[in-house]
């Protein structure tokens, strides 16, 4: 046999090699891995843990009735398929929290809201929020709420499929997702997996890097083809704002208040910002989370070019304080305190549908400032003109 021929064989060997084993790989299906609920696999985070024997299995609930936490042990998760049962005991927020990095407090969470008998219409059954810095955006995420049919007095099943930017969640139906998340929006892509709530959960499997057919990439922002959106602002650093205090004082002219020059400082360094997905102003992201009992200030402000002097309409978003002004003038304050008789339109949270008000521009140059504050979970803006004619920006 010639060098030629050698090789030729060689050739077609290897080809038949390699077309057998990607036969025999694809065939194969991957293996999910069990967690059961014992410390072996999982650390008690509060010291209320119990590990027990529930109908049969091999499960984990309160031991006073009192919200729990446990976390799984020497395993890291990026991405794949979690499955576990959960029995619904106590009221509150029972979830999971995975991609969690223990050392800035940032993760990915999803939990169901259980508040006695679920209605199973309410899109308020489920929800997803990024956690940064230790704080639950879910003030920020409405979006990311959505309706299951959720038993009492028995299993349910939860099955989450995460990809590098996307999650389904399957609660009890496997066939249709209750809920569909089309971008994370947290800052870890990996980490340790947590559970907590006053409830029993049981059948723990992970099965990695398996995630069907939901996509990898980022799916569709609803705001992207939505040029009425304020997107590119600048803003300050915050500042600490103590309860009970104004950022207006009283003068004797003109429009009889200013700002007080004590919490706004228009010399210091202005640094852009821009509205990410869901055209949201992040100012968690940016700043990071506000300490209990504690309030946070920041300005941040836009530039406006009208073609004549109008009035147009500014739907507003915002959370938690806002002051705002149009070229130096006081025109709106308002306050959005989750659970009280004022919160806003959808109960608290940070949307377009919290408020509206008409904006007065003259020709040429506006100058839109903001005043915002922090004192309770997420921090954030959105904006949307009702009608941008005649404007630029």
């Amino acid at each position: 046999m010639n060098g030629s021929l050698k090789t030729l064989v060689s050739i077609h060997l290897a080809l038949f090699i390699a077309t057998a084993l990607f036969g025999q790989n694809k065939g194969k299906k991957a293996v999910p891995i069990s967690f059961p609920f014992t410390e072996k696999h999982w650390s008690a985070k509060t010291d209320n843990v119990a590990f027990v024997d529930h109908k049969s299995t091999m499960a984990v609930k309160s031991s006073n009735d009192e919200g729990f936490e446990i976390l799984l042990k020497d395993f890291d998760f990026s991405v794949g398929t979690i499955e576990f049962d959960v029995e619904l005991k106590g009221r509150g927020f029972p979830g999971i929290k995975f991609h969690v990095d223990e050392t800035t407090g940032n993760s990915e969470t999803f939990y169901l809201r259980y508040f006695g008998t679920l209605n199973p219409i309410s899109r308020n059954t489920t929800q997803y929020a990024a956690v940064i810095d230790g704080v639950n955006l879910w003030d920020l995420t409405d979006d990311y709420q959505a309706a299951a049919t959720v038993f009492e007095n028995q299993w349910n099943h939860i099955k989450m499929v995460i990809s590098k930017n996307q999650m389904k969640v399957y609660v009890n139906d496997m066939q249709r997702a209750a809920l569909h998340v089309p971008v994370l929006e947290g800052l870890t892509k990996s980490g340790k997996i947590s559970l907590s709530g006053n409830v029993i959960y049981a059948n723990m499997k992970i099965t990695p890097d398996t995630i069907g057919e939901l996509p990898d990439v980022a799916g569709y922002d609803p705001t992207y083809n939505d040029p009425n959106y304020l997107r590119n602002w600048k803003v300050l650093e915050p500042i600490d704002f103590p309860t009970g205090k104004d950022i207006m004082q009283q003068i004797n002219t003109s429009s009889g208040v200013v700002i007080n020059e004590a919490y706004f400082d228009d010399s210091k360094e202005w640094k852009p910002i821009t509205a990410e997905h869901r055209a949201m102003v992040n100012l968690t992201k940016a700043f990071g989370g506000t300490e209990r009992n504690s309030r946070r200030l920041t300005w941040l402000k836009t530039s406006i070019t009208s073609d004549k002097e109008l009035e147009k309409l500014l739907k507003l978003g915002f959370s938690d304080e806002v002051w705002v002004f149009i070229n130096g003038q006081p025109l709106y304050q308002d306050k959005n305190y989750y659970g009280s008789p004022g919160m806003k339109e959808p109960r608290g949270r940070c949307t377009t549908d919290n408020t509206s008000l008409r904006i007065p521009l003259v020709e040429g140059e506006n100058e839109i400032l903001i005043g915002l504050t922090s004192y309770f979970f997420g921090w954030g803006l959105v904006a949307r003109w009702d009608d941008t004619s005649g404007l630029r920006y």
